[in-house]
C-alpha cells in the first residue's frame, strides 16, 4: 500500500532575502530525486504557528532561520507541539534559539526566559550575543559521541556555515542539562553548537547553531536534513499503519 507524503511544517517567516530560504525548495527537490524521500511541505508563518491546532496533521517540523521572527511566541508554540507531540524536529540558527528557550520555559520553568534581540532588556536572557558574530563564517564543530548528532553526521567533526549573531547564554548550560536537554556539538572553544533530546524522550529532536541549509552547492541536502526527512518518513508511516 502506498501511503501519503509526510505533511512537513516549515515554519518560518518565509523571506527572499534570507538565502536559507532560498534553498529550501531545490533541498526538497534533491531529498525526492537523490535519496526518495518526498515530503508535502508547508510553510508556517509564525503569527500563524502561535494559533491552537496550526501544526495538526503535520508530520515533521522545521523551524527555519530568519530571525528576528515575526511571532517569537509562534516560534516557540512550534517547538512546543514537536516537542510534545514527539512530532520530528529540526531547527536552524534561530531555530535552535528557539528550541532553547521554549525548553527554558515549559521544561526547567524560567518563565521569563527572554531573547536577547527581542528583549535586550529581560532579566533571564537565556539567549544573548555571541562573542563574536558568527555572521558569514564557516567553522568546525566536535561531535559527542553516541549522540544523535554524531549517528547523523557520521563523523565526530564536521565544519559548518553560520549567519548568526546569537547563541545559549553559558550561565543557564547546567540548568538546561540537568532537565534533560543535551547538548552534542561545540565549536573549537567549547561554545555549544548542537543540541538534541535522547531517542528514550522523543524519536527526533536536533538542532543546530549553524545552517545545514547552506551546505554545498544546494543540490544535495545535508546529512542533518536527509536526517530528519527519513525520521518524517517513518513518523508519517507509523501514523498510518495505526490508521
Amino acid at each position: 500500500m502506498t501511503h501519503p507524503a509526510p505533511r512537513l511544517a516549515l515554519v518560518g517567516d518565509r523571506s527572499t532575502a534570507v538565502r536559507s530560504h532560498t534553498r529550501v525548495p531545490a533541498l526538497l527537490d534533491a531529498l525526492a530525486e537523490r535519496d526518495q524521500l518526498v515530503l508535502d511541505a508547508y510553510w508556517i508563518p509564525t503569527e500563524e504557528a502561535a494559533a491552537p491546532g496550526a501544526l495538526d496533521g503535520f508530520d515533521a517540523v522545521w523551524l527555519l532561520p530568519g530571525s528576528p521572527y515575526r511571532s517569537e511566541d509562534g516560534a516557540v508554540a512550534a517547538v512546543r507541539t514537536a516537542r510534545e507531540r514527539r512530532i520530528p524536529f529540526l531547527g536552524t540558527c534561530a531555530g535552535f534559539q528557539h528550541a532553547v528557550l521554549e525548553y527554558a520555559r515549559h521544561v526547567c520553568g524560567i518563565g521569563g526566559a527572554a531573547h536577547g534581540e527581542n528583549d535586550p532588556g529581560e532579566a533571564d536572557l537565556v539567549i544573548v550575543p555571541l562573542s563574536c558574530s558568527l555572521v558569514g563564517h564557516e567553522g568546525a564543530v566536535h561531535v559527542t559521541p553516541g549522540s544523535l548528532a554524531e549517528r547523523v553526521l557520521g563523523a565526530p567533526r564536521t565544519v559548518e556555515r553560520y549567519h548568526c549573531g546569537y547563541g545559549l547564554n553559558d550561565a543557564y548550560r547546567e540548568r538546561l542539562s540537568a532537565e534533560g536537554l543535551r547538548f552534542s556539538g561545540t565549536d573549537e572553544t567549547g561554545a555549544l553548537r548542537i543540541l538534541e533530546l535522547p531517542a528514550e524522550t522523543h524519536p527526533f529532536f536536533l538542532a543546530s547553531l549553524f545552517q545545514p541549509e547552506l551546505a554545498g552547492d544546494g543540490t544535495r541536502a545535508h546529512p542533518m536534513i536527509r536526517a530528519f526527512a527519513a525520521a518524517a518518513v517513518r513518523a508519517a508511516d507509523a501514523v498510518s499503519a495505526r490508521r
